[in-house]
């Protein structure tokens, strides 16, 4: 305690009169440091003028108006529980239909749920069944259109021949320009 001045704390401990463990050294330290001695009867004397202020009734409202100014920051989850218990009927029989209304909404949606499941399943099903007929159709409709092509008289084989160079030159192109990308996507991370 000798080479630091009282906390106001401890100021607060020796004004209010408190008797402890700790208040002993206090008072040693005010008898051998005039500074702190100034300061603990500053403020004896500005609570002996506190204690003589009337005692007075505040108006009606007045906590009031002062929280609302004062900006409380609740915890996200007591204000849902807050919310939550707002929405919670006060009267027996009104839970009692609120919870029978919860149970029917559970039931209807968790039925939705299923019958959307069991429905996406038909619905893939059958789209996996439409996919495999035009896929055959398409296959059908082009051995037969190569048919045609090539029982014709000497056009079908120079048509078969240039499907043939239309179909080589397309998968060149594609080589390149996919080369070409894939250097343009290395210059771009380097």
């Amino acid at each position: 305690m000798h080479h630091r001045h009282l906390l106001p704390n401890e100021i607060d401990l020796l004004v209010d009169g408190d008797a402890g463990f700790g208040v002993a050294p206090l008072r040693a330290h005010i008898d051998s440091c005039a500074d702190c001695r100034a300061q603990v009867d500053v403020v004896r004397a500005l609570a002996q003028k506190l204690d003589a202020l009337p005692h007075f009734t505040p108006r009606l409202g007045f906590a009031d108006r002062v929280l609302n100014d004062v900006q409380i920051i609740e915890p996200w989850h007591v204000a849902l529980v807050e919310g939550a218990t707002r929405l919670v009927p006060q009267s027996t029989p009104m839970r009692v239909v609120a919870l029978a209304g919860a149970g029917v909404a559970a039931t209807v949606i968790s039925g939705g749920a299923l019958w959307l499941a069991f429905r996406a399943d038909l619905a893939a099903w059958s789209y996996g069944v439409a996919l495999e007929s035009g896929r055959e159709g398409f296959m059908a409709a082009g051995s037969e259109l190569a048919a045609a092509a090539l029982s014709a008289t000497g056009t079908g084989i120079a048509t078969l021949g240039l499907a043939t160079a239309v179909l080589t030159a397309t998968a060149v192109g594609a080589l390149f320009g996919f080369r070409r990308l894939a250097a343009a996507a290395r210059s771009h991370q380097g």
